[in-house]
C-alpha cells in the first residue's frame, strides 16, 4: 500500500512538471529570486551590528590611553623631578595601547 501511494505521488509530480508551459516555469523561477523588503532590512541591521562590533576596539584603546596619561599625571604629582623619564614611558604606553 505504501509503495503504491509513493509511486502514484511520483507519477503525479512527474505529470505536473511535464505539462508546465515554459512561461509559467520562468515566472516561478523569477519569483523565487526576488528579494523582499524584510530581507533588505535584515541585511542593513547586520551591517550596523558589524559596524558596532568593529568599534568596540576603539573604546578599549581609549580606555588604555586614559589610564596611561592618568598615571602620568599621578607620577608628575608624586615626583616632579622625573618628568622627562615619565613622559617617555607615557609615550611608550600610548603607542602600545594604540597598537593593541
Amino acid at each position: 500500500l505504501i509503495r503504491t501511494c509513493a509511486k502514484r505521488a511520483l507519477l503525479f509530480n512527474r505529470t505536473n512538471i511535464a505539462y508546465k508551459p515554459a512561461s509559467v516555469a520562468a515566472a516561478q523561477l523569477q519569483s523565487n529570486i526576488h528579494t523582499s523588503a524584510i530581507r533588505s532590512d535584515i541585511d542593513s541591521a547586520a551591517k550596523y551590528i558589524g559596524a558596532g562590533a568593529a568599534t568596540v576596539g576603539v573604546a578599549g584603546a581609549g580606555a588604555g590611553i586614559g589610564t596611561v596619561f592618568g598615571s602620568l599625571v599621578i607620577g608628575y604629582a608624586r615626583n616632579p623631578g622625573l618628568n622627562q623619564q615619565l613622559f617617555s614611558y607615557a609615550i611608550l604606553g600610548f603607542a602600545l595601547s594604540e597598537a593593541m
